[in-house]
């Protein structure tokens, strides 16, 4: 059965015809060919497929695609700036050595910018606790916690633009 639905990803507005069984991970590799989140387990246990739905994070291999309609998803594609530039977030990430193999980056990358949005300059308790369902068996955690804590430090956001994508 299909299943029309609508909503904005990376700010635009997109309209799809799906199959009702189909996952959000799903629409946003195979349908829109946003490759960026990565499947890594299919059981929401490791965070690869983490993106923002409405600011949220959610594990984007177990959001059922047909709820998304109405909604607003931000994938790691949507964090680069006008011309292709690095987000700070991400910038930070590669300057910190935070990015090995590259598989769980860009979920960690975007449970990262949903803390920073909501925590501009968080606790070290914070970070653990915003990256608690993302898995990276390459670095160690140390150097992604060090890449949240420059750009905690170095891009706060100036009175009245909390909330604004670091």
């Amino acid at each position: 059965m299909r299943t029309d639905i609508a909503f904005k990803v990376n700010g635009t507005e997109v309209a799809l015809s799906i199959e009702s069984s189909q996952r959000l991970i799903d629409v946003l590799r195979d349908g829109l060919n946003l490759t960026g989140t990565k499947e890594g387990c299919g059981e929401g246990e490791c965070g690869a497929c983490t993106v923002l739905v409405d600011g949220q994070v959610v594990n984007a291999c177990l959001y059922p695609a047909p709820e998304i309609d109405g909604h607003e998803v931000l994938t790691i594609e949507g964090l680069e700036g006008p011309r292709g530039e690095l987000s700070p977030l991400q910038q930070a990430f590669v300057e910190r050595g935070a990015i090995q193999c590259g598989f769980c980056s860009p979920g960690m990358i975007l449970a990262s910018q949903a803390l920073l949005d909501r925590h501009p300059d968080p606790s070290a308790q914070q970070i653990q606790d915003a990256l608690v369902g993302n898995l990276c068996r390459c670095t160690g955690y140390v150097q992604i916690v060090e890449a949240i804590r420059e750009v905690a430090t170095h891009h706060r956001p100036a009175p009245g633009e909390e909330g604004r994508h670091a």
